[in-house]
């Protein structure tokens, strides 16, 4: 996958970018970022990139000439921008679907912007807007590392084993059930004996099962648009019948 950003804070990336799995992802050569100032691309003398608003208004917006210069010279280089995406909170908001959506591209531009807005002309270059929620940020950068990371880790062969990827929280619509590691007793706190029972087909009875109920006790929102199983739904039943005699 190719991914070019637009920042006026390149340095900010070279951290996280760097490290970790986009990082290893970038020494496999299963990724390639750059990053480009689009402050080189200005045509101000004072090397300027926004200006203040028609119609008055607080803040500085974003001149779209440089923006949209920095993307025809990207667009030159790569023989287009693949998806162009906008940080902005106007945007769809960003969920794992979306992770997933963007995994499948082979190209990703984004543009991360700061001050006040942007020259709304520049809409015109963007086939996609994402918002990671209804806060505000100093700027796209975060928005753009977060969208990144989340949708790198998808990448065939970026984690060691893909079933890693399958199991995450919300790919499969559910929460993540627990997972324990050694030692299976630690300070009497003990690791549930299915897990070390050897029995598969009990181990992922019971994944699937907490599963379930973490998402019913964190997270129900997510069960309106999860289609439960028989099994399931005679679980949900279990877990609601336990809550009402606990409040009793």
């Amino acid at each position: 996958m190719k991914i070019d950003i637009l920042s006026l804070f390149p340095e900010m990336f070279k951290g996280p970018l760097t490290q970790s799995i986009v990082g290893k992802a970038i020494e496999k050569q299963l990724l390639d970022v750059e990053v480009t100032d689009f402050r080189d691309y200005t045509t101000n003398k004072q090397r300027h990139v926004d200006d203040t608003p028609y119609g008055g208004g607080a803040g500085m917006l974003l001149q779209a000439q440089p923006i949209y210069d920095a993307l025809d010279a990207i667009a030159a280089k790569n023989d287009g921008l693949g998806k162009v995406i906008l940080l902005d909170p106007a945007g769809r908001k960003f969920d794992q679907k979306v992770a997933e959506e963007l995994s499948q591209e082979k190209h990703l531009t984004f543009i991360c912007g700061h001050y006040e807005g942007y020259d709304e002309r520049i809409r015109e270059r963007v086939t996609d807007e994402i918002s990671l929620g209804d806060f505000v940020l100093t700027g796209g950068e975060l928005g753009a590392m977060v969208v990144i990371d989340a949708t790198v880790r998808l990448l065939p062969d970026v984690l060691g084993n893909r079933e890693s990827a399958l199991g995450d929280s919300f790919s499969m619509g559910l929460l993540e059930y627990p997972q324990y590691t050694r030692p299976a007793d630690f300070r009497g706190m003990k690791v549930p004996e299915v897990l070390t029972s050897g029995n598969h087909q009990k181990i992922a009875e019971w994944r699937n099962k907490e599963a379930l109920r973490r998402t019913y006790e964190r997270r129900p929102d997510l069960l309106e648009n999860y289609e439960l199983s028989a099994q399931e739904e005679k679980w949900l039943r279990e877990f609601k019948t336990l809550e009402v005699n606990d409040d009793e």
